[in-house]
């Protein structure tokens, strides 16, 4: 079925690359997916815009969502931030039936359009479709898979589109958006608040909302078209099933404190004995600064722009490797014991003004720094006996 239709759709293509006039049967309507926790791309949810026409023969889902592994250079232009999503058609019934088996609920708005809007919609997204025109740059908050749903009947009806943002009560930074949607998955969300730096902590606007699909559609109940509201009809294709939240031993608070405890062991058996647990220091201080080169390169030589100015280069920083690799040597460089004092004091500071930072430090980090600060202080303590 998926197959036929997409040939109808290509044949329409083919018979006028200009423009495929819609029959007065066809409707608009907006597609809202739930979010799904089994990856982290997909825990946010999901946007795209549904185009039935009974007379046409056609029922599609123009998603905003998708990405090409084979396409030249993908892994080196991920890394660089040189990010390329695109426009796909699909069979509509096909993308809901997708998302339905994962059990995320499918809401539906249709659009109270003429048409002569309807038609506008259409050949938008038609002329977006085609391969010259269907890749664009996304940007994880400011232009993806939703926005660019909200981006199209910005850009179709201009003036015309208005938007009543007075629903929204929450003064939510962007990493806070991001965090109650990864709730069940915090090593997402640890890994996210480590990578990306203080553009993250912009208090949010309405319009920054929208990066989430659950944003677009709450927005779009409120939107007008030329002083009407543009939404006709809520439709609940499908609602989610409650689902039980799995526990994992290894959440980040049970792994941290594990090491926070064999950290504090080891500290309190060195400071008696005045020797250092080198293995545990080199494995320690490596680590973190193999983390802050990594958020280094990140911030200074990709376009990641969200990755800048990030406060987690203050406990992972990068000259910790050139510390670890010191602690190797059989007689320690007369620069360790500076070097660990600085560490100790950046580490204090960090815990004694947690709340007080401009960028919001995730709290699964703090076993962590207090670590660095236990160990710097014991090889201060030690290299100096």
């Amino acid at each position: 079925m998926r197959n036929q239709l997409l040939l109808v759709f290509c044949l329409l293509f083919s018979v006028s690359r200009a423009q495929t006039i819609l029959s007065p049967q066809a409707e608009i309507s907006i597609i809202t997916c739930g979010p799904y926790q089994g990856e982290l791309y997909s825990a946010f949810g999901h946007s795209a815009i549904r185009v039935i026409d009974p007379v046409r023969g056609f029922d599609i889902a123009f998603n905003y969502g998708v990405f090409d592994f084979n396409q030249p250079n993908f892994y080196l232009n991920f890394t660089r931030g040189y990010l390329y999503y695109k426009l796909g058609v699909y069979s509509y019934p096909d993308f809901r039936d997708h998302y339905i088996s994962y059990n995320r609920y499918v809401h539906e708005q249709a659009l109270a359009l003429d048409s002569a809007q309807k038609q506008k919609v259409f050949s938008y997204l038609e002329n977006n479709s085609l391969p010259e025109n269907q890749t664009y740059r996304y940007d994880y908050f400011y232009n993806n898979c939703a926005s660019k749903v909200r981006d199209v009947f910005v850009e179709v009806f201009k003036a015309e589109i208005k938007f009543d943002s007075s629903f929204i009560k929450t003064n939510y930074t962007i990493r806070d958006l991001t965090e109650i949607y990864l709730k069940q998955q915090p090593w997402g969300d640890l890994g996210i608040d480590i990578c990306l730096g203080l553009p993250m902590d912009k208090k949010a606007s309405a319009y920054d909302y929208m990066f989430l699909p659950d944003y677009i559609e709450s927005s779009f109940d409120r939107v007008t078209l030329s002083g009407s509201p543009i939404v006709s009809e809520k439709i609940s294709v499908y609602e989610s099933s409650p689902e039980t939240i799995p526990f994992h031993w290894y959440h980040p608070w049970i792994v941290f404190g594990l090491l926070f405890l064999v950290a504090g062991i080891l500290s309190y058996r060195d400071w008696q004995r005045q020797k250092l647990s080198k293995w545990f220091d080199v494995i320690l201080f490596g680590a973190a600064g193999i983390v802050g080169l990594l958020l280094f390169i990140l911030w200074v030589a990709t376009d990641h722009k969200a990755a800048a100015n990030n406060f987690n280069l203050a406990w992972a920083f990068p000259l910790h490797l050139v510390g670890a690799i010191g602690l190797l040597k059989r007689t320690s460089p007369k620069w360790i014991s500076g070097y660990f004092t600085f560490a100790a004091i950046i580490s204090a500071l960090l815990l004694g003004f947690w709340t007080l930072l401009p960028q919001t430090l995730n709290p699964f980090l703090f076993p962590v720094i207090f670590i660095i600060l236990m160990r710097s202080l014991v090889i201060v303590k030690v290299q100096k006996v």
